[in-house]
Order: C-alpha cells, then sequence, then structure tokens
C-alpha cells in the first residue's frame, strides 16, 4: 500500500513537469551520410584468371579474354578492377577492361572495395550543398548500417567546416565535439 502511494505520488509530481526535447527544439542539424549510399550491386573483378599461370599477361590472350567476356551482366553495377596475385600488370590491361565496360558498368575503380567506396563517395560529396548549414551546430551521424567508408567522414567535414558553427560527431546524446567557429 505506503509502495502504491509512493509510486502514485512519483507518477504525479512528473506528470506536472512537461517533458521537452530540447534536442529538437535547438537549431541543431543532423548530417547522416548514409542516407547519401547510392543502391547498386558491388562487384570486385579480379584478372588473376585471365593471366598465364596467374601471373604472366600475354597480351594476345588477354584481349581474347576481354573481347569474348560476357560484360552486359555487369548493367548498374560498381566495379574494381584488380588482381590479387604478385603480377605486375602494366595500366593499358585495365584501361582495355573499362572500355568494355563503360557502356554497362555505374562506375570502375582500379583497386578493391574499400577504394571502390571512397571512390562513390568522393563523387557524391563533390556534389552536396551544405548552405543549409550555414552558420548552425551540426552533428555528424557516427552510426551506420550501410558501409560508408571513413574517407568520407573526412571529406564531409571540409565541407561543413566552411560554413557550420559547430561540428560534433556521433549522436545527439553523446557526441564528440570537434570544431568551433571562431568568433
Amino acid at each position: 500500500m505506503q509502495a502504491e502511494l509512493i509510486f502514485g505520488f512519483l507518477i504525479g509530481k512528473k506528470m506536472e513537469k512537461e517533458i521537452v526535447n530540447r534536442v529538437a527544439q535547438s537549431k541543431l542539424k543532423t548530417f547522416d551520410l548514409e542516407d547519401y549510399y547510392p543502391a547498386g550491386e558491388r562487384v570486385v573483378f579480379d584478372i588473376k584468371d585471365w593471366l598465364f599461370q596467374g601471373f604472366v599477361l600475354r597480351e594476345k590472350e588477354f584481349r581474347d579474354e576481354v573481347k569474348n567476356h560476357d560484360w552486359s551482366q555487369y548493367k548498374d553495377k560498381y566495379l574494381a578492377l584488380t588482381c590479387t596475385t604478385d603480377a605486375i600488370i602494366p595500366v593499358w590491361a585495365y584501361m582495355l577492361i573499362t572500355t568494355a565496360l563503360q557502356p554497362f558498368a555505374k562506375k570502375i575503380v582500379l583497386g578493391d572495395k574499400k577504394e571502390l567506396e571512397t571512390s562513390i563517395y568522393q563523387d557524391i560529396i563533390s556534389k552536396i550543398e551544405v548552405d543549409e548549414y550555414k552558420g548552425l551546430p551540426v552533428i555528424i551521424k557516427g552510426c551506420s548500417k550501410k558501409p560508408v567508408p571513413d574517407n568520407a567522414y573526412l571529406q564531409i567535414i571540409q565541407k561543413l567546416q566552411l560554413v557550420a558553427k559547430s561540428i560534433m560527431f556521433g549522436e545527439a546524446c553523446s557526441s564528440v565535439p570537434l570544431f568551433k567557429q571562431k568568433k
């Protein structure tokens, strides 16, 4: 009985005071790189199987592989071209593959999936307008379910730093201050 009275008193006290979401009322703007993650399959294309014994590029055979490969299967995909053996591959070989892929692929880079994601985000961030953040405190959201490359965070803070009043990283409830404009 006494517990019910105490609980009822506490509930009554809480009801008297309205809960105010100060974060929602503030001018704080959230920037989430995950919102810019483009749809599309990411593919790593390894040329090692087109090399003699996995190490030697024989030009005639290599050109035949490029000519006879079905490149249409890469339509609307993001591609990373690589060779996972220690072979020394001349740049023209990747350029030749790119000429065959160009009509189909969304993007082609030389490297691995990580370099592919970084390149995709470089393109995206270069096109982002940041004027809406002018003179405002900004929090760059940290946790994401999609593979946002670390380098993208460095790129976006450079853009936001030119206009934002302050920049934090993380979530509104637990952010790390990174930048504050000098007065």
